[in-house]
């Protein structure tokens, strides 16, 4: 499945960092950046996170909240978190049941070998649970200026 924009976005309930749980739910009337990234603590997911967390300032100006998802366990997540000192939520999809359901989950192939694993993408989900936007194949340099972007322009949508 691969949820593209205007739909409405896949329901959630997941663990979390600093022993949190996210919901699709707890977002109701307010818009957030949905993030998929495929490893914790490696240089283009840290890369990533250190940059949405740079952000958050500018994030919250504009009333947008943060949640990251990968499919890691929750303790190399919560390490990771600590490590970098990623304030936001990062949550723990290990059965890939939200990824899937995102279209998130993908076949990937290196050196020619195939195998499933995370895509990096980035959903814009406005206050009425609907997908705004959708980012997939993320290229992390410049993505969360690109997100903030988007989020600027599409501020009279998202609001409603």
């Amino acid at each position: 499945m691969t949820v593209k924009e205007g739909e409405a976005a896949p329901d959630f309930d997941l663990p979390a960092t600093g022993q949190r749980r996210v919901r699709l739910s707890d977002y109701n009337g307010k818009p957030f950046i949905l993030y998929f990234y495929p490893k914790a603590d490696t240089p283009g997911c840290t890369k990533e996170a250190c940059a949405f967390q740079e952000a958050r300032p500018q994030f919250e100006e504009v009333g947008i909240d943060v949640v990251g998802v990968s499919a890691d366990p929750i303790k190399a997540i919560e390490r990771f978190a600590t490590k970098f000192g990623l304030t936001f939520p990062l949550a723990s999809d290990e059965g890939h049941v939200i990824a899937d359901r995102y279209g998130a989950w993908i076949e990937k192939s290196m050196y020619g070998r195939k195998y499933m694993g995370m895509d990096r993408c980035t959903f814009l989900i406005g206050p009425n649970g609907k997908v705004l936007k959708v980012w997939r194949k993320v290229s992390v340099t410049g993505h969360a200026e690109a997100t903030l972007k988007a989020m600027r322009e599409s501020n009279s949508g998202a609001a409603g």
